[in-house]
């Protein structure tokens, strides 16, 4: 990892945050203090139509670091949950006589092992890297699996009842939502909507009337039950995904996106404002990369060759993949960055041109002499007992991100203000943890507790489907500590 935080120096201006906020995890505070949550959600979800650019990586990178702040400052388990969106368009044609724009999204042009492909190739190394750099596990839903669940399609048809209502907040200048319904046949969908109509609506679902270049007119119905693909536009989605959240009392979402989209959420905020039920989630807006004219760098206007690149610019800033090294280093990069950009509120809720970033990142130190450590939060009692070197097999269920753990890994664990960094000797796997605790011993476990009770103890923190994803025990050595 890097270290030498403070040799690079931020100026920011003061902005409306200035005294109400020390910290730029505290925006969900107030959240946190009226609700009784087990855990926190960190929401980011991007098109998966080619390689991510920085902005993405930016956005990706602060959901991790907010998320591990989270644990840190809140003591409450925190995930971040990715939403891959397979329904981006993935060709684009015009109808012959009417000059309506068709699409088909990713989904329907591919088979699923495509689309996890594409997933696998631009962002789940990535992930995998932000989990280990900062000890948060992370999830991945399609928007295909998303809208297939029968919650969101519920929330989807009780908007239905008040289309007139919401539908002028999401679309204010005509009123049109585009709420698009694929051609069963083909797959093919009215991009604007404008022929899509809402024939009939019930508490059973609702039907719609749609037109197919190739197939002429199609009646499409929609339940919580039926498998009619639902292709919701950029607005709407998000209200429908952040009503579904909102309702959830164990897990708050926190909706992660770039700063652009405050203006979006001003609309998505209106549309709430017009239905019953509860408040949006918590949103935090990530800093913006902006070019020398204030506009946000756009990888596909430059790629056009609509504006020539910003000054500053670098081929990684518009495509990650050019990124002159490997992934963990490109990661360390990033998360030494938004590192610095969340120690001040100031720092975080602003705008960056290229040329600022490149000026920042051209000072950063380079590697200092170390290793590069999964970080792993524990309570007091048993970091304490890991910080003495009495405690030398860490428990774990297996999660995405600890599949690839092995030995000569490091893991750094956390509790509060102090650390302990440890090798990894050996990882032994599980299919439960009485079998566990059998192998491998209770005192090499939890030299202060008895059998019986350390079972009690990890059933209370992982519960049956947790252990169902099989044990992990971590047989590790401190090397240090710091306290």
């Amino acid at each position: 990892m890097n270290g030498h935080n403070d040799a690079v120096e931020i100026i920011s201006p003061n902005n409306v945050l200035a005294n109400a906020m020390l910290r730029s995890v505290d925006m969900v505070r107030p959240r946190l203090q009226a609700t009784s949550v087990d855990r926190v959600a960190f929401c980011v979800g991007t098109q998966i139509n080619g390689a991510p650019h920085m902005g993405t990586s930016l956005v990706q990178t602060a959901a991790f670091l907010l998320a591990k702040a989270t644990k840190r400052t809140f003591n409450v388990d925190a995930v971040v949950r990715f939403g891959a969106l397979d329904n981006a368009p993935y060709d684009i044609r015009l109808d012959p006589e009417t000059h309506h724009a068709y699409q088909q999204t990713y989904f329907h042009a591919l088979c699923s092992e495509a689309i996890d492909d594409l997933i696998g190739k631009y962002y789940r190394g990535t992930f995998d890297s932000l989990a280990d750099a900062t000890g948060v596990d992370y999830e991945i839903e399609t928007y295909s699996a998303q809208q297939a669940d029968p919650a969101f399609r519920h929330e989807f048809l009780a908007t239905l009842g008040r289309l007139d209502q919401v539908r002028w907040p999401l679309a204010p200048s005509h009123g049109q939502v585009h709420l698009r319904l694929p051609c069963p046949q083909c797959g093919w969908a009215e991009k604007r909507a404008e022929r899509t109509r809402l024939l009939r609506t019930g508490s059973g679902g609702a039907d719609f009337s749609a037109v197919c270049t190739d197939h002429g007119d199609y009646e499409i119905a929609v339940s919580t039950d039926t498998g009619t693909y639902l292709d919701l536009a950029t607005l709407y989605r998000n209200l429908i995904k952040e009503r579904l959240a909102a309702r959830d009392h164990v897990t708050l979402s926190v909706m992660v996106k770039g700063g652009d989209w405050a203006y979006g959420c001003q609309l998505v905020d209106e549309a709430f404002a017009q239905l019953p039920g509860p408040p949006p989630p918590p949103r935090i807006f990530t800093p913006m990369v902006l070019t020398d004219t204030g506009a946000k760098l756009s990888k596909s206007l430059i790629r056009d060759g609509k504006v020539p690149p910003p000054p500053g610019t670098h081929p990684w800033m518009l495509d990650v993949t050019e990124w002159p090294g490997d992934t963990d280093s490109y990661v360390d990069a990033l998360v030494w960055l938004v590192g610095k950009m969340l120690a001040d509120p100031k720092h975080f809720y602003r705008s960056y041109t290229a040329q600022e970033l490149d000026r920042i990142m051209t000072a950063r130190p380079g590697p200092v002499t170390g290793v590069r450590a999964r970080e792993m939060n524990l309570y007091r009692r048993y970091f304490d007992l890991v910080a003495t070197g009495r405690k030398t097999i860490e428990v774990r269920v297996q999660y995405p991100n600890l599949r690839t753990l092995k030995a000569g890994d490091h893991i750094r664990f956390v509790c509060g203000r102090d650390e302990a960094l440890t090798r990894v000797m050996r990882v032994a796997r599980y299919p439960s943890f009485e079998e566990m605790l059998d192998a491998e011993g209770p005192a090499r476990v939890n030299p202060d507790s008895p059998r019986e009770q350390q079972l009690a103890n990890i059933r209370r923190i992982y519960g049956p489907e947790k252990e169902a994803l099989g044990v992990l025990a971590i047989e590790i050595k401190l090397l240090d500590s710091i306290t």
